[in-house]
């Protein structure tokens, strides 16, 4: 109906949130299992202590409804070996406990049989020394590691997307999700990585999430999984050559007044 305000103020409540979790002053312990998707990445992975367990789906999966990664998690994907960000950001790629220890959205892995009883010590003495990791489980995408990188160095969108036709299945998880919204992804994951920080990942993600819904695909992803569940999305664009450069930055263009806002950020 054009009232784009409370989505706004959600993602503004959401942000300052998940930075709060980052700049707790005590232990915040996290343990991460089944699907830990969108924005249950944001309520865990900037946590201090993050468990994972063997049933863990860590995604990005925005790129797929319009919208960009975002909850901080470009901070992240940022800090990702190489250019797994830029794979992980785009594609939505899922990750078990190894890969997600790889790329630093976890810090440990215990057996999910062995929880309960770690949270029954952590309760009774505070102690966060009780945690004692096991072994870390294989990590799939230390393998894969060179063709990624190879794919998603690429300089641009359209640049990035020839170079995947060598993967069939990357190019399939590219194929699926709305051009514009890949494209500000790759922008903003390349932006935290050249000026590192929480909160400006934040507040340049936000420059995305506040238009969504007026000037990006984000009304039309919805639509398609979660209304209609047609998954059949008309994008915006056809394809990455559509999508200007313009565009892109119309889309991640400081908010002025409207701009996110944490503490200790200017």
């Amino acid at each position: 109906a054009g009232d784009f305000g409370p989505a706004q103020d959600f993602w503004r409540q959401e942000y300052a949130m998940n930075y709060a979790i980052a700049c707790y002053p005590k232990p915040v312990v996290v343990f991460l299992h089944g699907f830990v998707m969108g924005g249950g990445v944001g309520l865990a992975c900037h946590a201090s202590h993050r468990i994972v367990g063997d049933s863990v789906q860590i995604a990005l999966p925005e790129c797929g409804i319009g919208l960009v990664p975002d909850v901080g998690s470009t901070h992240l994907l940022a800090r990702a070996p190489g250019h797994l960000g830029e794979y992980l950001g785009l594609t939505g790629a899922r990750m078990g406990p190894g890969d997600a220890l790889l790329c630093g959205f976890a810090d440990h892995y215990l057996p999910e049989g062995e929880w309960h009883a770690v949270k029954e010590r952590l309760a009774q003495t505070g102690d966060v020394g009780q945690l004692r990791p096991a072994p870390p489980p294989i990590a799939p995408l230390a393998d894969r590691q060179a063709n990624l990188d190879a794919i998603f160095a690429a300089p641009d969108l359209p640049s990035v997307l020839a170079g995947a036709e060598a993967d069939p299945l990357v190019t399939k998880m590219l194929a699926r999700n709305a051009p514009l919204a890949m494209a500000a992804a790759l922008r903003l994951i390349r932006a935290a990585r050249a000026e590192p920080g929480l909160a400006l990942a934040f507040a340049r993600e936000f420059r995305f999430t506040f238009r969504a819904q007026a000037q990006g695909d984000f009304l039309e992803g919805i639509r398609a999984q979660v209304v209609d569940k047609d998954r059949s999305p008309r994008w915006a664009h056809a394809d990455a050559t559509e999508v200007t450069e313009a565009e892109v930055q119309a889309m991640l263009a400081p908010l002025g007044a409207d701009g996110l806002k944490l503490e200790g950020l200017a």
